[in-house]
C-alpha cells in the first residue's frame, strides 16, 4: 500500500496532469473502449455506471499514478477534488475540466416543466 498521500499539485501541475488525461481519452486503444462501453450502455444512466464509468476510471488512473496518485478509484477521487479546487481559480482548468467530464459523463437533461421544484415547501 502507498505510503503518503500524493503530493499536492499546483494548479500547473494540475493542469499539464488534466492535459495529459484528456489525451489518454483520446489514444486510439483508449476510444476504442470507450465506445464500446458507451455501445453497451445504450444512453441508459444505470448502465453508463455499469459499464463507462470504470473504463474512464481506468483511463486516469493510469496517467495520474505516475504523479503519485494511488492508482485506484480512490486516487481518481483525489486527483477530481483537487482538479475541482483550481476550477475556480483558472479557467483553463475549468474548461478542461468540462471537456474530460464531457468524455464520460452524459449530458444533463433538465426535467420537465421544472419538476421537482413546484409545491415543495423550502422552509
Amino acid at each position: 500500500m502507498a505510503a503518503a498521500a500524493a503530493a499536492p499539485l499546483s494548479a500547473e501541475q494540475a493542469k499539464a496532469v488534466l492535459a495529459e488525461v484528456i489525451k489518454a481519452f483520446g489514444a486510439p486503444e483508449n476510444a476504442q473502449r470507450m465506445e464500446e462501453a458507451r455501445d453497451n450502455a445504450c444512453n441508459d444512466m444505470g448502465k453508463m455506471l455499469q459499464f463507462l464509468l470504470p473504463v474512464a476510471t481506468q483511463i486516469q488512473q493510469d496517467v495520474i499514478k505516475a504523479y503519485g496518485f494511488s492508482s485506484d478509484g480512490e486516487g481518481v477521487l483525489k486527483f477530481a477534488r483537487l482538479i475541482k479546487s483550481y476550477e475556480s481559480q483558472d479557467p483553463e482548468i475549468a474548461g478542461m475540466s468540462g471537456k474530460l467530464k464531457a468524455m464520460f459523463l452524459p449530458p444533463m437533461t433538465l426535467p420537465p416543466h421544472g419538476a421537482g421544484t413546484g409545491g415543495v415547501a423550502t422552509s
